[in-house]
């Protein structure tokens, strides 16, 4: 950490302080200086910290954008970076933030998950792991959907972790937030332009190109929120089999739709058609995290993209899905599990070929699910 960051958490932070090292908050929220929530496993709660006023949080939050190389004026009232520990943080300055300056820190986990502590969490299945260890060994490409604070960047993490070691992987980020263990992984992240001093921006579109270039085996862009999303539809599209991205979407179909979104918002002269139809053809899984309202985070959908219809409708097709099946009364957490949905994936004499430890009947829904959800689960 830079001694100008620890000056500025000594001498600025010191009302949020104990939050930011307490190891059970993954986020700090303060909605102006009176007004300060934390996450705790999910779960937003108020605390009772407090800024002296509005000028002390402004003056904190100037000191943090200074020991990132940034500016926080009224020229420039918006912060999006990263924190030198790893965390990422964003700021907003009034007064287009009405309640005083709005702020979200979200913290650096110093954990290193893996897919066993996936499934031990109750994130999804011992089967649904290995069936997604299955789908990077065979290079499917595949994209982590989910709204804020599900889980994508922890999931993206864990499932880049499985990549084979003989592998070269490229990944591009806006914030470096990724901390995936391979063996041999290169990182970009994109730079801010400021034209008052001569710095041009590098965008996560430019850092594509380059990628290209540098002959990757597969390349991962941490968050795909603008017309980037193009380009990563064309590596995937153009042998770089196993590329990975996150998006913000509600489930696999709305993954796809919001891709297409994307991809058209840039200056490209494809026409809507095309552009769905390269979607279809390079999506080929979905893996949705979710949070639910007891503030558990879970898979709950694994799900193959089959391409697109003759009405132009994206096809999608359940693999597994977590279920609800009650409620624990003294803690109130959800109980559940992840079940195989009765759809074999269109692939599976991928995994008969390799001599993949995954039979056909993994795939078989229990009866109680064929039950609720009728015979295609």
């Amino acid at each position: 950490m830079s001694s100008v960051f620890k000056d500025a958490i000594e001498n600025f932070l010191g009302p949020v302080k104990s939050l930011l090292d307490d190891p059970a908050v993954s986020e700090v929220m303060i909605n102006g200086p009176k007004d300060i929530f934390v996450e705790r496993k999910g779960l937003v709660f108020k605390t009772e910290n407090q800024f002296p006023n509005e000028d002390a949080l402004v003056s904190a939050m100037r000191a943090v954008a200074q020991s990132v190389g940034r500016t926080m004026d009224a020229d420039n009232p918006r912060l999006d970076a990263r924190l030198p520990d790893g965390s990422r943080i964003a700021v907003v300055l009034p007064p287009m933030a009405k309640n005083g300056t709005t702020v979200a820190i979200r913290k650096f986990s110093k954990e290193k998950l893996t897919i066993n502590d996936m499934v031990s969490f109750g994130s999804m299945s011992k089967e649904a792991a290995r069936f997604l260890d299955i789908c990077i060994y065979l290079s499917k490409n595949l994209i982590v959907s989910g709204g804020t604070g599900s889980g994508k960047t922890t999931m993206l993490n864990v499932l880049g972790g499985r990549i084979p070691k003989t592998q070269r992987l490229l990944i591009i980020e806006d914030a470096a937030e990724l901390q995936i263990h391979a063996e041999h992984v290169v990182n970009f992240e994109t730079r801010k332009g400021d034209p008052s001093r001569g710095i041009k921006e590098v965008s996560i579109r430019d850092l594509v190109e380059s990628a290209m270039r540098l002959r990757p085996d597969r390349i991962i862009v941490g968050e795909v929120r603008g017309p980037e999303a193009l380009d990563l539809i064309q590596v995937m599209n153009t042998g770089h089999g196993g590329s990975m991205g996150t998006v913000h979407a509600n489930n696999p179909v709305d993954a796809c739709t919001r891709l297409e979104t994307l991809c058209l918002m840039g200056d490209t002269k494809v026409p809507p058609d095309a552009i769905r139809k390269m979607v279809g053809s390079a999506m080929q899984m979905i893996v949705q995290c979710s949070r639910y309202h007891d503030g558990g985070r879970r898979t709950s959908h694994i799900s193959e993209i089959i391409g697109v219809d003759e009405r132009g409708n994206y096809i999608s097709r359940d693999i597994f899905r977590w279920v609800q099946t009650g409620t624990d009364p003294e803690t109130h957490r959800y109980i559940g599990e992840m079940v195989p949905c009765n759809y074999v994936p269109s692939f599976f004499d991928e995994i008969v070929v390799h001599k993949l430890p995954f039979p056909k009947s993994m795939f078989i829904a229990p009866e109680w699910a064929r039950k609720r959800f009728g015979q295609a689960a």
